[in-house]
């Protein structure tokens, strides 16, 4: 059998957020003000949705694989890397040039999604 990389990205990607959440609940809120913070708490939240949507699509993926499913799986990976990492960047370092590529993690997100769907939708039976 084929080894699944999108159900082990999810698996690494969801374990890191764990870590980050912790770390960011525990050790970060003496570093950083309160709008930081939450800053920081919006990247490990995005990053854990869009973990378990790669999940679902690593699943999809074994069951009845497509390009869709490929393209929606790196549209998520690209997402959680560009979107959730530039945001932890930007509270760890306090370069708010980081903060300019967010928008282009979230549009990566919203490629995934739409890949998702459209590859649910063309589904047979």
């Amino acid at each position: 059998m084929k080894k699944n990389y999108f159900l082990l990205f999810a698996a690494l990607f969801g374990m890191l957020a764990v870590i980050l959440g912790a770390f960011g609940a525990h050790g970060l809120e003496k570093l950083v003000d309160a709008k930081m913070l939450q800053r920081f708490h919006t990247g490990v939240e995005y990053q854990f949705y869009h973990a378990l949507a790669l999940g679902l699509v690593g699943v999809l993926w074994e069951t009845k694989p497509s390009i869709w499913h490929s393209r929606a799986a790196w549209g998520f990976i690209v997402g959680i890397l560009i979107f959730s990492g530039s945001l932890y960047t930007y509270v760890l370092t306090g370069l708010t040039h980081f903060g300019m590529i967010t928008p282009f993690g979230g549009l990566s997100f919203i490629v995934g999604w739409a890949c998702l769907a459209w590859g649910l939708w063309k589904a047979e039976g």
